[in-house]
C-alpha cells in the first residue's frame, strides 16, 4: 500500500476526532443541532479514513457510505451493526440541518456523540491494525 494512502487515512481519522470534539463542545454550550451535525461528520470522516486505505473517495456522501458498507460491513471486516450508527447519525443530521422546525434535544445529541465515539474508535483500531501490518 502506498504510504500516501496510509497517511491520508490517518489524516481523515484526525478530522473525525476533531468533529467529535466539536460535537462535545457544541453539546456543552447547548447547540444541539450543531452537535448532531458534528457527530455525523465524525462518522463520515471515519468512513472516509477506512475508504482511503482502499484508494476510494467520493464527492457524494451516498458514495462514501455505499463503498464503506460494501467493502467493510457486508464483507464483515467490520461489525455490520455499525450500519445502524451510520443510518441514525445521517438521519439526525438531515433533520437538524434541513428541518426548520426540528427541535434537537440534549439526550439525542448525547446519544449521537456516544455512537460516534464508538464508531471512530472501531475505525481507529482497524486503521491502526492495517498500518501495523504494512
Amino acid at each position: 500500500m502506498e504510504g500516501s494512502l496510509k497517511e491520508l487515512a490517518v489524516y481523515r481519522l484526525e478530522r473525525a476526532k476533531e468533529m467529535l470534539s466539536a460535537s462535545e463542545n457544541n453539546l456543552r454550550i447547548g447547540e444541539y443541532k450543531t452537535s448532531l451535525n458534528r457527530s455525523y461528520y465524525a462518522v463520515f470522516h471515519a468512513m472516509r479514513s477506512a475508504n482511503a486505505l482502499k484508494g476510494f473517495d467520493s464527492s457524494k456522501h451516498s458514495g462514501v457510505i455505499a463503498f464503506f458498507t460494501k467493502e467493510y460491513l457486508k464483507t464483515e471486516i467490520l461489525d455490520r451493526n455499525l450500519s445502524f450508527i451510520i443510518k441514525d447519525s445521517s438521519f439526525c443530521r438531515e433533520k437538524s440541518d434541513y428541518d426548520d422546525f426540528y427541535i434537537a434535544s440534549y439526550t439525542e445529541a448525547e446519544e449521537q456523540i456516544k455512537n460516534a465515539k464508538c464508531f471512530v474508535q472501531k475505525i481507529e483500531k482497524y486503521v491502526s491494525s492495517i498500518n501495523e501490518l504494512l
